[in-house]
């Protein structure tokens, strides 16, 4: 079930008006943005607030952010046209597409100082495990984050039957932990042998981001497995919007990185260094990936 997570801030009458054309905005007072559940709610909100604010204040309406308990609740809420745009994940993003029947079209990725648009799927283990490769961890429990997480279950789970490592039997169990966070803390509690979240190159991980947010100690899991690149997580927008609406909101988007650093980064977070356009074309493997899953498994 979707819920508001911020305040109502003001009346979007007392904005400013932006230089753009005010025609959709008659119909659309008010924006809201769907964040998925990789952090915790707080933490995600509070991060993202000044890349809020620039929306708000760039885009002259009211901009307000909501959250979900798991991927496909802001997956549904985009098909139900309760939300406009979201982040999602490749695959949150491939099955939004296949749930609205092409409902849903990417606007932008992030790139990073490489000139990378993608990132990775990571298996991690405790540092102190003894564990140094997928053949070490047969037999035991390793931690998807969500079915509908593109690193955290998609990838991982795809290439490691590719590399011919089937999940239902090389591994013990195979639970979801509800989140990347919701993993790797599970995976340093001794609750997993090994879990799997994502990486951004040069050997940026979530394990880097949460001991630097104080939540687990520094170098207390590390990475084992890498996944091929996946594209970065779309911003994503209803096709059914006003196209003046679409191209305006990819635009502000565009010049965020130069028009308000903080709040790109935000959004973005480093190594992250700027926007560039994506199309559909990008995501159609994850698209096919995830038929091989619909047409092969049941969970």
């Amino acid at each position: 079930m979707l819920k508001t997570t911020l305040a109502t801030l003001a009346l979007a009458s007392a904005l400013p008006a932006a230089a753009f054309s005010q025609d959709w905005r008659d119909e659309y007072r008010v924006i809201r943005f769907g964040l998925i559940s990789g952090e915790n709610e707080t933490d995600q909100l509070a991060r993202r607030e000044p890349f809020r604010q620039y929306l708000e204040r760039e885009l002259g309406v009211q901009v307000q952010f909501h959250t979900a308990a798991n991927y496909d609740g802001t997956i549904q809420a985009l098909a139900a046209n309760q939300i406009e745009f979201s982040v999602l994940g490749s695959s949150g993003y491939a099955a939004a597409w296949t749930l609205t029947d092409g409902g849903v079209e990417p606007l932008v990725v992030a790139v990073d100082d490489t000139g990378s648009t993608g990132y990775f799927s990571v298996i991690f283990v405790r540092c102190d495990s003894g564990f140094d490769s997928i053949d070490d961890l047969e037999g035991k429990v390793l931690a998807f984050a969500d079915p509908d997480s593109t690193s955290g279950y998609n990838v991982p789970y795809y290439n490691l039957r590719q590399d011919g490592y089937d999940p239902e039997t090389f591994f013990a169990a195979i639970p979801f932990s509800g989140s990347h966070e919701a993993g790797i803390m599970g995976l340093v509690n001794g609750q997993f042998d090994a879990a799997a979240s994502l990486g951004y190159q040069p050997d940026y991980h979530r394990g880097h981001i949460m001991a630097e947010k104080g939540m687990i100690p520094e170098g207390s899991v590390c990475p084992i497995w890498t996944s091929p690149e996946i594209t970065n997580s779309p911003m994503t927008a209803r096709s059914n919007l006003p196209r003046e609406m679409i191209d305006e909101m990819r635009a502000t988007v565009l010049a965020a990185p130069e028009k308000d650093p903080e709040a790109f980064l935000a959004y973005a977070g480093e190594p992250q260094v700027g926007f560039v356009p994506v199309e559909h074309d990008r995501y159609q493997w994850v698209i096919d990936m995830r038929e091989w899953f619909r047409t092969h498994r049941r969970r």
